[in-house]
């Protein structure tokens, strides 16, 4: 038995979702499908939660709202009218749409989530009355009667883990359960959204609760690419990927799926697959807990920009007890959270998103290593970008960082830090941001020129 997810770009318009009624009908495996709100359906066209969102300002703001109301409306009623529905599912969206702007504002923490949510809640009531209207036994379930319940968190809500055994029943079910994705109820019966990603958690948490074969997650891409598309040209797409390859991938910037979102099936042994809804037939990219062959060292190669270093040096510091502790009590007291932090001897560095610092807390940090920590020099380092190269039989295959060290040297291109963890999943390597693009291809072909696309 399989879940199905689909993205925003798969549930756009009429023409996408009949591509999707056809996916589910092809296999009788298929039996929960977990469903996004309406993505664009050109590059000019506004995202269902996007207007959902500028309608929630404008209640909050006390503007007029009908306009926001109506487009909504009018969105979900082109689909209506294009996929010749009944106009009953029309009048249901319509008032579930109008009733959001009854919600009480004021001491309602959950009001944006609830708006939010609408996109995903309003589009599974209009997808499982499609599959009914064209021969497929489907039903509408929303969140609360599937048993997902979440921590009061708003934007940010958790599974609680007693939720998975009301889950579970629904394996009870004959017909095809269409599921809004992206939010939960909370034990006080309030709609409280995931974080980003949201729904591909939902069909995470479906997944692990009816303990399913595979998790099927459809977008518009066919998998996941071993490098970024925008900076190789028709990189190779990876056939497989262990989760904690996938992990270290989502960190680095691939954007397919959110790497929150692995963590339900993850912990339910459920592998997954992601396919693409305008492409069926191509076989995607499996997540496994294992691989089935280790042909390959690194299965692909990730970049993120917008890192500094905060560099310091001490003489003998490696002879001083609780330098550590002192240096990260400094951020943690200024509330910043730090990624990776290469050492020397004599020499520590500290690697952090740009995002954490204010001119101010810049000022601070050097002002406390210096006063606290008395470190011979420190200095801040902007315009960094973190390189990853990933695949858990790196550390079976000798010459891997040669290979990699090479390829960056002979495009000229300085490495200014080197990190691998014990686990050797991963190989990260630190450049100046005006040098990333160069990087990845350096890299890309050093590992893949010989490779084949599956």
């Amino acid at each position: 038995m399989k879940v199905v997810k689909f993205g925003g770009s798969s549930l756009a318009s009429a023409s996408q979702l009949e591509k999707v009624l056809n996916i589910v009908k092809s296999d009788p495996e298929r039996r929960f499908v977990v469903v996004s709100a309406p993505g664009k359906r050109d590059s000019e066209d506004t995202k269902v939660t996007d207007a959902l969102i500028k309608y929630y300002r404008d209640y909050v703001a006390g503007n007029d709202i009908s306009n926001r109301q109506n487009w909504i409306i009018d969105r979900y009623a082109a689909m209506v009218s294009e996929l010749k529905l009944k106009p009953t599912v029309l009048e249901k969206i319509s008032k579930s749409i109008r009733a959001l702007a009854t919600l009480p504002i004021e001491d309602n923490e959950f009001l944006y989530d609830t708006f939010l949510a609408a996109g995903e809640n309003n589009n599974a009531k209009l997808i499982a009355a499609y599959f009914n209207q064209n021969g497929l036994e489907a039903r509408y379930v929303h969140p609360r009667e599937a048993g997902i319940v979440v921590t009061s968190e708003p934007g940010n809500a958790r599974i609680i883990p007693s939720s998975y055994d009301k889950i579970e029943e629904l394996n009870n079910c004959s017909e095809v359960l269409v599921i809004p994705g992206f939010f939960g109820v909370t034990k006080e019966d309030q709609i409280c959204t995931f974080s980003r990603g949201g729904s591909d958690i939902t069909g995470s948490i479906i997944a692990a609760g009816v303990k399913a074969d595979l998790y099927e997650n459809f977008t518009d891409v066919d998998g996941i690419f071993a490098a970024h598309p925008g900076i190789i040209h028709q990189p190779h797409s990876i056939p497989e990927l262990t989760y904690r390859e996938m992990r270290e991938l989502a960190y680095a910037g691939f954007s397919v799926l959110h790497d929150e979102a692995l963590l339900p099936a993850y912990r339910g042994k459920i592998p997954l697959v992601i396919k693409n809804t305008n492409n069926p037939d191509h076989p995607g990219t499996r997540i496994v807990l294992q691989h089935s062959d280790d042909k390959f060292p690194v299965v692909g190669i990730a970049s993120d920009a917008g890192f500094v270093s905060i560099n310091m040096s001490k003489y003998l510091m490696n002879r001083e007890v609780g330098f550590g502790r002192k240096v990260l009590q400094i951020l943690e007291d200024l509330n910043i959270g730090w990624e990776h932090m290469p050492t020397g001897i004599d020499d520590l560095s500290i690697i952090l998103r740009e995002r954490e610092l204010t001119p101010i807390k810049e000022e601070e940090i050097l002002r406390q290593l210096v006063q606290k920590a008395e470190v011979d020099h420190a200095e801040i380092e902007h315009g960094l970008s973190i390189i990853m190269i990933v695949g858990e039989k790196m550390k079976s295959h000798i010459g891997v960082t040669a290979t990699a060290t090479r390829a960056l040297s002979e495009n000229n291109i300085n490495i200014q830090m080197m990190s691998q963890g014990s686990s050797e999943v991963s190989i990260m390597f630190v450049v100046q941001k005006d040098q990333e693009k160069a990087a990845i291809k350096a890299l890309y072909h050093a590992f893949f020129d010989e490779c084949k696309e599956d």
